[in-house]
């Protein structure tokens, strides 16, 4: 496994896109907006002054070695430029995002795509990429064609061409690919399947139908139970089965965020986070029938979260998640992780869970739009 974002047989059959119905708009006044600006850019400004070196955005404030299996320290991701480039699309920034994706470009292409991981230290550019990561900057370059210009649509098509060459076989997504080797693995986690990315790959309709159609079900029958309702962790495609470990929150989220940009997320799903979130318990880590295995709370699942509000049109779901969200961000202004998601004793602040919540963050404008909310 790279990054992050029981056995049940796979069952035929698709979801069409839902018809959502708008939930009770929750009116959000000018001084509601402003606030969530000025947390807003305290963030960003902790992760460009603190958390940014020359090669992008450090896997954590504390440095290390970078000489572990996971990445660490100051090393940098894939992940974290692709979420930038996001970034910088939502908030209309078009130099930033320019300046991000050559950083990106010059650190992690690949001759089959974008390698996961860098370390200056190690001098090492890995020779794998992560599927989910490559798809989160394909799809900030197709926003940004729409956007800025249509010179990023024309790199997006070129490096969709890439990941299907190298990421999908027989209609199918796979995790990773090793350059080194000139091997997929065996699986698709389901975190990492971004069905309106896969929509936009230009490839002829007969594939991309056949396609698309094989990565809903996978995640339509991923789903455990109206009582929970997450998702399975992974589909393995030689047993045709799905395999959790525990049930990680923040994976899950990921599975219901894409499903709800696409129009296909569960009513039980959302009913169930609002809950949750209205109580401020929603916990990291679950067994399969909903049993929290721990107490860790994170910035990322509120973050999550507020997107999903964003995405389905609830107010109310975006307000209460920023407002858990903002329990982690360290309001002292004499530590230099100030502005930033962290802990302060430990000084541990990761680049997940920063960069997660500028994204949601910058959801607020896509919110406010929808519900017109102080015009």
């Amino acid at each position: 496994m790279l990054t992050a974002c029981g056995n049940m047989p796979l069952q035929q059959g698709q979801t069409e896109p839902m018809e959502r119905t708008q939930p009770e708009r929750l009116p959000m006044d000018a001084a509601y907006k402003e606030r969530v600006k000025l947390y807003r850019e305290r963030t960003e400004h902790f992760v460009l002054s603190e958390l940014y070196g020359p090669d992008g955005v450090y896997t954590n404030y504390l440095d290390s070695n970078e000489a572990d299996t996971a990445a660490s320290g100051h090393e940098v991701l894939s992940e974290s430029a692709g979420l930038m480039m996001r970034y910088y699309v939502l908030m209309d920034r078009k130099a930033d995002f320019q300046a991000e994706w050559e950083r990106a470009k010059r650190v992690f292409e690949l001759p089959s795509g974008f390698s996961y991981r860098y370390s200056p230290k190690q001098g090492e550019k890995y020779t794998i990429n992560a599927a989910v990561d490559d798809l989160r900057i394909i799809r900030a370059l197709y926003e940004a064609g729409e956007r800025f210009a249509p010179e990023y649509t024309e790199l997006a098509d070129k490096y969709s061409k890439l990941f299907y060459r190298y990421n999908i076989k027989d209609n199918k997504l796979y995790d990773f690919y090793d350059e080194k080797y000139k091997v997929n693995n065996n699986f698709v986690t389901l975190c990492y399947i971004d069905l309106q990315t896969l929509q936009r790959l230009p490839i002829s309709a007969e594939q991309k139908k056949a396609l698309t159609q094989n990565m809903q079900t996978i995640l339509e029958n991923g789903y455990l139970s109206d009582s929970f309702p997450f998702y399975e962790t992974r589909y393995e495609y030689d047993t045709e089965s799905y395999q959790s470990e525990g049930i990680n929150t923040v994976e899950s989220l990921l599975t219901i965020l894409s499903l709800a940009e696409a129009g296909l997320e569960r009513s039980e799903s959302i009913a169930y986070l609002k809950n949750q979130v209205s109580s401020g318990a929603l916990y990291g880590q679950y067994d399969q029938q909903g049993k929290p295995q721990n107490q860790i709370q994170s910035t990322a699942i509120y973050a999550i979260t507020a997107m999903i509000g964003s995405v389905v049109g609830d107010g109310e779901l975006y307000r209460d998640s920023i407002k858990l969200m903002e329990k982690y961000q360290v309001q002292d202004k004499t530590s230099p992780l100030y502005g930033g998601f962290g802990d302060t004793g430990t000084k541990q602040a990761y680049s997940f869970d920063n960069l997660m919540a500028l994204l949601a963050y910058a959801h607020q404008n896509r919110v406010f739009a929808d519900m017109k909310a102080g015009e």
